[in-house]
């Protein structure tokens, strides 16, 4: 298992600061796809959108869980922009999501429907 990476919210490349505020931890896969940007494309628009910064932004506002709770889904040009940027729904991340649910441990599937 590979360990989280401390990644920056507004990368340096664009003025983000090695602060605590600019600081979140992020899965290697996802940092790795988002690289050193801020924006990502949303396709519903056709429009480039801010990627969802979770210093600032509330989750459920730009996300939700399908039914099965195993994808991601955008429900703003931030957050359609974010799933795709960051391959939130590529195939290991969905085999996990399953194992989190068969073993209770998932958390978007222990909200109410």
């Amino acid at each position: 298992m590979r360990a989280f990476n401390c990644d920056h919210c507004l990368p340096e490349r664009t003025g983000g600061r090695t602060v605590a505020t600019n600081l979140a931890w992020a899965c290697p896969a996802c940092n790795r796809y988002k690289g050193d940007t801020a924006f990502g494309a949303d396709r519903q628009t056709g429009k480039r959108a801010a990627l969802f910064n979770p210093r600032r932004d509330v989750w459920e506002a730009h996300f939700r869980w399908s039914h099965d709770f195993r994808q991601i889904v955008g429900r703003t040009p931030t957050g359609r922009a974010t799933v795709e940027r960051l391959k939130f729904n590529r195939a290991k991340a969905i085999y996990l999501r399953g194992l989190l649910i068969e073993a209770g441990l998932h958390p978007g599937s222990k909200l109410d429907r």
